[in-house]
């Protein structure tokens, strides 16, 4: 396990501050309807929830942003909202938290990607989605690429693909391009529909289901995970490979041809919700704040144990990501 001195730790959480990250992906509002079960319905074998309360979060990208600035660094967040109830929560959100919301894109075309999450005794019941995925239309396109290029002061960028049509295949190698030629980092949280579609990037972070579905295997820790995770590599011609493995933690590859896994830091597991949001904004922000590869993994991998510890979607703080490292190397 890699051990940070507390002057390296210092210096990194130091260097936050003064850090841009653009965020670019699938906005999403998260409704939470919070209450308690004390029987089954008479009219289907289901629980009744007595709703106690009701809260809004940022999801999707707009939470990956949110754990941006949670982290202290700045964030410009870029999406597509609906022209709705949901899409003016979503800017009254990024009010509260001091996010600009001049790159949030109206498409009166298409609903604000709502999820209903139904939390009764601390346990997630049931989740309701109101969405439409198919690809933004090509004067949205280029409205949210004009945006970025207007913007184009961030030390780093990340893409947030949830499959909800706003990473278009066109869109996705225009701001690669871009950011390439910038000399700009990017991040990649990828999901299925443009897997192979995210080429040259810095790094690119899927989930274990997802590599064994798109490279057609079955992923074993022990046996296959270091074979596939370069020959991955080698087809995305990326710089750097995060494999999120669950409770098996986080397996990171490397253009020099190293591989490292980093065991799961969770010690409770309440919801995994967000927690992929969680680690690829703190591998982006504390990677652009000079921190090595294997550092910002390390990092980002005790930012996810974390937030696993809470019910809901809930973004790090860098004081709790900062106490949770001593602790546990103490």
């Amino acid at each position: 396990m890699l051990h940070f001195s507390g002057d390296r730790l210092n210096e990194l959480f130091h260097s936050f501050s003064q850090k841009k990250i653009m965020v670019v992906g699938d906005l999403m509002l998260d409704r939470y309807l919070w209450g308690s079960v004390s029987r089954i319905s008479p009219e289907a074998p289901v629980p009744v929830v007595d709703i106690d309360s009701q809260s809004v979060r940022a999801g999707g990208a707009a939470n990956v942003s949110a754990n941006v600035i949670s982290l202290g660094a700045q964030s410009i967040p870029v999406g597509v909202i609906g022209d709705d109830e949901a899409g003016q929560t979503l800017i009254q959100i990024f009010n509260e938290m001091e996010l600009p919301v001049d790159g949030l894109i109206v498409d009166s075309s298409r609903p604000t990607t709502e999820k209903t999450r139904v939390i009764a005794n601390d346990q997630h019941v049931v989740r309701t989605d109101h969405e439409v995925r198919t690809d933004i239309y090509k004067d949205i396109q280029k409205k949210i690429l004009e945006h970025i290029e207007s913007h184009f002061d961030a030390d780093g960028i990340i893409l947030e693909d949830y499959n909800k049509g706003l990473l278009s295949p066109g869109l996705i190698h225009s701001i690669i391009k871009l950011a390439n030629t910038n000399k700009v980092p990017i991040f990649v949280d990828p999901k299925f529909t443009n897997f192979f579609e995210y080429k040259n990037v810095t790094l690119f972070k899927p989930n274990r289901k997802e590599v064994a579905d798109k490279m057609g295997v079955h992923l074993n820790v022990e046996t296959n995970l270091e074979t596939v995770g370069f020959e991955l590599m080698k087809k995305l011609q990326c710089e750097s490979l995060l494999i999120t493995l669950g409770e098996h933690g986080l397996a990171l590859f490397e253009s020099d041809q190293s591989m490292v896994q980093i065991p799961t830091r969770a010690k409770r597991v309440h919801d995994v919700s967000g927690a992929g949001d969680t680690v690829i904004a703190t591998l982006a922000v504390a990677f652009v704040s000079n921190a090595t590869m294997k550092e910002a993994a390390t990092l980002a991998n005790h930012a996810a144990g974390i937030v696993c510890g809470e019910v809901g979607i809930v973004p790090i703080s860098q004081d709790k990501l900062l106490d949770d490292i001593i602790h546990d190397q103490d």
